[in-house]
């Protein structure tokens, strides 16, 4: 395991501090930094309700702000830290941005026991498709592995 630090604890207060100024401006009670060789790089918190965006999670408005600010999709050397255990869609958008580390504050269950479960989604996953609450159909794929194809083909193509 690795050693928690005084900095690693005084980027978990910014992102707590984030998290405490959303509630008191409407947002939701979630912050996130992303941190790069001890230096933040972005700072945000949860803006759901403020945007109109499902999406707008802290930790993804993090990583969005960060890769604007380094002019990258690619936060390899970052970190993250977040009041809250991220939830499914943060954890893929850590992933998907490569970031090394992530520090959380409260629990899922800290969430769920103030009516932010997450934990249904994570149920949806170990799920057969067929059995998912939403439902979810294969359509077209003869016509939609052409793009797939493009890709393959294609010699001047950043990967991700």
């Amino acid at each position: 395991m690795m050693e928690i630090t005084e900095q690693d604890k005084a980027w978990m207060r910014e992102a707590i501090r984030l998290a405490d100024e959303s509630v008191k401006n409407g947002g939701g009670p979630f912050g996130a930094v992303v941190v790069k060789d001890d230096e933040l790089v972005a700072g945000s918190a949860n803006s759901v309700t403020i945007n109109n965006d499902p999406t707008a999670h802290a930790e993804v408005n993090a990583i969005r702000a960060a890769c604007r600010k380094l002019n990258t999709f690619d936060l390899t050397g970052c970190v993250i830290y977040t009041s809250c255990e991220p939830c499914p869609m943060c954890l893929g958008a850590i992933y998907w941005a490569h970031i090394d580390r992530i520090y959380y504050g409260n629990t899922r269950k800290d969430a769920r026991d103030i009516a932010f479960a997450d934990d249904f989604i994570y149920e949806e996953l170990e799920r057969p498709l067929a059995k998912r609450t939403v439902p979810i159909l294969p359509l077209l794929r003869d016509e939609a592995i052409h793009t797939f194809r493009l890709w393959t083909e294609k010699i001047d193509k950043t990967a991700y």
